[in-house]
Formats: structure tokens, sequence, C-alpha cells
């Protein structure tokens, strides 16, 4: 998806800029490469810079409720510094690395409904427009997809996802946001859990996966989150159990067995199934005002009907409203820009 536009700021008759996207999905921590194509306008403009911003739009809370807004978080900057003469077209080929918490757009094909876009900005003397913006695809890590295809073929169903600004205590957490992935639980875990979400914090050396549940009450006790965190390696995912790994983090959250450290503070390694095992916080695990239990928004696919998160993780079947507010952010950040 490509939006080509005349730097608004000159008027008809300026330079305009396209960003082309080599074709396939991004990953997390691996290179975005394409082109940037400049075309000069009815005289020659000296361009200062060119420069690349990723952006995402995120949920942040706050004392009146919940809003969306479009956050940068990450920069390049592709050149500048030349002449670009009357009607010259130029093309410049650019290679940038993603941070490794970059979320997944997609998994197996089916969007999740999260949205991340790339951003070019064009400098002219005397003027400054963002010029053009275009949809990021970004798949999961392979340790992020075998963990999410354990979870489904554990009977968990996916209801959610979202970017949520804030950072999450005790983690190595990079970004200003990160990403939830909601999950319905199966049918043995239904009378104790109503969700469990969880949330990949990549790093080159590795993955922190945190899983919180929300859990029901008894009658002798009220409903609580219960968080756990886990450290994964990004090597030898092909030749690890999931499913059983996965099963034992998802009884540890039921039992509550590793949400007895104090809110914040790193919890204990121990081996655990050939990776380390880090116990989570009790009730909490977000910085700042009480964890926020995310509703549909920005971010939410719908499972049609399935169970699996991987065979079909989104059922085959997206919610109408996520592709309408996938287009709705490209084209109303055109459109506050041009305004």
């Amino acid at each position: 998806m490509v939006f080509k536009r005349l730097l608004g700021s000159l008027g008809v008759g300026g330079p305009s800029v396209d960003t082309v996207l080599d074709p396939g999905p991004a990953l997390p921590g691996g290179s975005l490469g394409g082109h940037v194509l400049l075309s000069g306008g009815n005289a020659g403009f000296d361009i200062e810079q060119i420069a690349l911003e990723l952006v995402a739009r995120v949920e942040a809370e706050h004392q009146d409720g919940e809003s969306e807004g479009v956050l940068v978080f990450d920069r390049f900057t592709l050149g500048g510094g030349f002449r670009l003469a009357e009607d010259e077209q130029r093309s410049l080929p650019f290679s940038v690395t993603l941070p490794w918490e970059t979320p997944a757009t997609e998994l197996h094909g089916q969007p999740l409904g999260i949205v991340l876009g790339l951003r070019t900005e064009l400098q002219v003397t005397g003027a400054r427009d963002t010029g053009d913006l275009d949809q990021l695809t970004v798949r999961p890590l392979a340790a992020q997809e075998a963990i999410l295809e354990a979870l489904g073929q554990l009977g968990f169903g996916f209801r959610t996802a979202d970017l949520e600004f804030g950072r999450i205590g005790g983690t190595g957490q990079q970004l200003p946001f990160y990403q939830e992935i909601e999950l319905t639980p199966p049918a043995r875990y239904a009378h104790t859990l109503n969700e469990v979400e969880v949330t990949f914090l990549a790093h080159p050396g590795g993955m922190e996966v945190v899983l919180e549940a929300d859990k029901r009450g008894g009658l002798l006790s009220a409903g609580h989150d219960a968080v756990t965190r886990f450290t994964v390696s990004h090597h030898g995912v092909e030749h690890h159990d999931w499913n059983t790994e996965v099963d034992g983090w998802i009884r540890r959250l039921v039992e509550d067995r590793s949400s007895r450290t104090a809110h914040g503070a790193p919890g204990h390694d121990e081996p655990y199934g050939g990776y380390a095992h880090e116990e989570g916080d009790h009730g909490r695990h977000h910085q700042g005002d009480d964890h926020h239990r995310s509703g549909p928004g920005v971010g939410t696919a719908v499972a049609a009907g399935a169970a699996g998160l991987a065979v079909g993780v989104v059922g085959g079947m997206v919610a109408a409203e996520v592709v309408d507010e996938v287009g709705d952010f490209f084209e109303g950040d055109e459109e506050s820009e041009e305004g």
C-alpha cells in the first residue's frame, strides 16, 4: 500500500515522494528494505533530510479513561544534503533494522488487528512534510509462533490483540509500549480463568514471555490477576516440546505458584524444560495505574468459533471493523497532515 503525495507545505509544483517496501512481511529484529522514490517539481529544491519513522497505533490509559494515538517508536535518517533538480527522478534504496520488540501484525497470514506503519519525512529548505505512509506487515519470530501454536493446540482461542502504552515492571522492555494477545481459555480451565494475556519482549539473546491470567473468584475468594514470566531462546525452537512447556506455564498460572514476588521485582531463575522460568508479580504487572483489562478496540480480531491460534488462528475470519480501522489509520493520518 503506497500513498503518493505532493509536498503539501510547498503546494502544487513541489517535489513528491513515494516509498515502496520490499514484498513480504518483516521480522522483529530483522531488516526492512525498500526504495524511496523522489520526483522533482517544477523547480529545483534543496533536500535537507530524508527520514523514515516507524509508527504504531497505541492505546493509552489515563485518569479520564482510555484514548488511542499514533506513536513514533523508531527513526532512521536516510540521507539529504543534495539538490533535486526540476523533474528529476531519484531512487534511494534503504535497509533498516526493526526493533526486536516490534509487534507482530499477522500470524500465518491472518491479520491480528495491530496497525503499524512506515512514514517517510521529506525536509526541504524552509519546509517539512511527512510525505508518505505505508502499512507495515510483521510476522512473529519462530519462538513466538511456536508458543502461540502450542496455546492453540492446548485449546486456547484468540480474542483480541492490541498495543498498550506503558511498561511492564521487572522486565527488560525497551519500547514505550507492549503488545497484548488476549486468549480465551479451553473448557478445562474455563471455571478458573476468564482469559489469559500473552506479551512477548524479544531481544537479541532470546525473549521474555509474560503471561497474565484473569482468575475467577470462588465462594471464599475474590477474582484476581496472576502473572508469571519466562525466558526462552531463539535457538533450537523446532526441537523443543512446546506443548509440554506451555502447558506447564499455564498450570503454574492456575495454581498461582509463580505469583509470589513483590511488584516490579525480578523473579528467580530456575531450570525449566531447558529454559529459564522467572516468577512474576501478583495482581498487577503494569507500572502506573491499576491494570486495565482491555476491551475491543483498534486491535480487535475475532475468532470464528475456532479454538486454535495456529490452524485458523483467527478462525480464518477477521472482524470487518479491524480492516476498516487499518484503512482509517492511514487515511486519517494523511488528512491530518494535509490539514
